[in-house]
C-alpha cells in the first residue's frame, strides 16, 4: 500500500469499548496510532459502541471524500451486521441486508468485514504463539507442541465458533504443530479439556479476543487451573495472572496475551481496506 494512495480517505477503526475496563479500547487506539504514523490516510479515527467517541458521532469528524470503516471484531454477527451498520446509518432496524459501499452527500462510505474473519489472522495467531514461548524459554519444538485457540463460544452466535474453528483448520493444515484445536469457555470442547486433548507434553493457549479483559485476564487462567484468589491478587498487583510456563496435569503450558494488540493486526486492517476500495457504491 503506497503512501499517497489514500490521501483522499479517512480510516475509521470501530471498537467495542467499555465503560468498566479502560484497557478494552487499547488495541483500537494502538493500531490507529500505528497506521496514523505511516501517513497512508488523510485521517485515522476511532469510534466505539460502549464509550466515546461514539460510532454514531465519529463520521462527523471525517472530512474526506472516501471513508473506510473497519470493525475490530472477531466474527460476523449481531454487532458487525446489525449494531454497527445501524449506528453508522448504513441500514435501518428492519432491513435484512445493506450495501457495504454507500454514497452519503459528497462522501463514499466503505464498510468492511471484521478483521477476525480474515485468513491473515492465521499470521497473527502464530505470532502470538511464537512470542510467548520465546519470551519464556526454553521453547519446545513445534512438532512436540499442541496449539489451542481459546474463544468464548455462545449459542447466540454460531459464527463466533466458526471463525475460531476456521483458524484452527488453517494452522493445522500447515503441519507445524503436533495438534491444533479450538477450545471454548461456554461450548464443547471446554478450555479445561486442553490437557486431555493434547497429544504431547507442551501446550500453547492463545485467547482469540480483540481486547484483554475479564475473560483473558481472569476467567481463562482459572479454567486452566490457576487459583481464583491468586489470579485476583496478581491482577490487583499488576502482575501477569498466569505464570509462563506452568506445569499442570503433567503438561507444560504457555498462555499468550489476546491477539488484539499484536502489531500484525494493522496489516489485516489494510487488507480489509484493499478488499472494498474498488467496489462501486449502491445506487
Amino acid at each position: 500500500m503506497q503512501q499517497g494512495h489514500y490521501q483522499d480517505a479517512a480510516l475509521v477503526l470501530l471498537g467495542h469499548g467499555s465503560t468498566l475496563n479502560a484497557e478494552s479500547a487499547l488495541p483500537t487506539y494502538e493500531h490507529a496510532e500505528n497506521l496514523r504514523q505511516r501517513g497512508l490516510f488523510a485521517q485515522v479515527l476511532t469510534g466505539f459502541w460502549k464509550q466515546e467517541p461514539s460510532i454514531a458521532a465519529v463520521l462527523r469528524g471525517a472530512y474526506t471524500p472516501r471513508v473506510f470503516l473497519v470493525p475490530l471484531f472477531i466474527s460476523e454477527g449481531y454487532f458487525t451486521e446489525e449494531v454497527l451498520p445501524r449506528e453508522l446509518g448504513l441500514r435501518t432496524a428492519d432491513q435484512t441486508d445493506f450495501a457495504r459501499v454507500q454514497r452519503r452527500g459528497a462522501q463514499t462510505l466503505y464498510y468492511t468485514r471484521p478483521v477476525g474473519t480474515h485468513d491473515r489472522m492465521t499470521d497473527v495467531l502464530l505470532a502470538r504463539a511464537r512470542e510467548v514461548v520465546e519470551q519464556h524459554p526454553p521453547a519446545p519444538p513445534l512438532s512436540q507442541t499442541a496449539l489451542f485457540i481459546a474463544g468464548h463460544g455462545t449459542g447466540n452466535n454460531e459464527n463466533s465458533r466458526k471463525t475460531i474453528e476456521r483458524q484452527a483448520e488453517l494452522i493445522r493444515a500447515m503441519g507445524q504443530y503436533a495438534a491444533v484445536h479450538a477450545i471454548f469457555m461456554e461450548e464443547e470442547p471446554r478450555i479445561e479439556d486442553c490437557y486431555r486433548m493434547a497429544p504431547c507434553e507442551h501446550l500453547v493457549v492463545v485467547p482469540f479476543f480483540i481486547s484483554d479483559g475479564l475473560h483473558s485476564y481472569e476467567d481463562i487462567p482459572v479454567l486452566l487451573g490457576e487459583d481464583p484468589a491468586e489470579v485476583q491478587r496478581r491482577y490487583r498487583a499488576g502482575e501477569p495472572t498466569f505464570r509462563n510456563p506452568t506445569v499442570r496435569h503433567g503438561k507444560r503450558v504457555w498462555y499468550a496475551a489476546s491477539i488484539g494488540r499484536e502489531p500484525l493486526l494493522a496489516e489485516v486492517v489494510l487488507e480489509r481496506v484493499r478488499e472494498v476500495e474498488g467496489l462501486s457504491p449502491a445506487v
